[in-house]
């Protein structure tokens, strides 16, 4: 396979949370920790955050990507990911239970698309293989004033990655933690 950046999006306010959520344990593991050892073991070279604490992401023995757009969601820290490089694997901190095998599948049906998106019975647009192909068309929308990432994607050539409606499962707020 070739070398496929990992990106572990942790710019997010956590308002519903209360605090970083990036930093906060699921099973003693920090959520993005537990995000980046995913992507490391799906094959991910190199990993970086992207967005949040740079200090409190490197007492993760993560590196750190400033993100462009910071304030302006997830959609801004995928612009961000794909300014720097052709093809990125891009999860949100707060997705802690993703299998590496479930990411591996995203990279290898991404060939030919471009973008691999992970799906439950809904999209989940931050659990993504993204290649600048679909730079032009998010960065457009983005310009015209477009956050949501359901819509961003619009119109995209994507390969749908079908997974478990438990490793897609976002953890934004503490009754989320307390109940996994």
């Amino acid at each position: 396979m070739d070398l496929v950046l990992g990106a572990v999006l942790c710019g997010g306010s956590s308002t519903r949370m209360g605090s970083d959520k990036a930093t906060l344990p699921v099973d003693g593991v920090p959520m993005a920790r537990r995000v980046a050892d995913s992507l490391l073991a799906a094959g991910c070279a190199p990993i970086v955050a992207v967005g949040g604490d740079a200090d409190r992401l490197a007492s993760l023995e993560l590196d750190h990507l400033g993100d462009q757009f910071p304030g302006e969601g997830p959609l801004g820290g995928v612009l961000t990911v794909l300014s720097v490089v052709g093809r990125a694997l891009i999860v949100s901190c707060d997705i802690p239970h993703v299998r590496s095998a479930s990411l591996l599948r995203l990279v290898e049906a991404s060939a030919g698309h471009q973008a691999a998106i992970a799906c439950t019975d809904h999209v989940e647009p931050l659990c993504a293989l993204w290649t600048t192909s679909a730079l032009p068309v998010l960065r457009s929308r983005f310009m015209a004033g477009e956050r949501a990432m359901h819509r961003a994607i619009e119109g995209l050539d994507v390969a749908w990655v079908a997974m478990t409606p438990e490793e897609l499962r976002n953890v934004n707020t503490p009754d989320d933690l307390h109940s996994l």
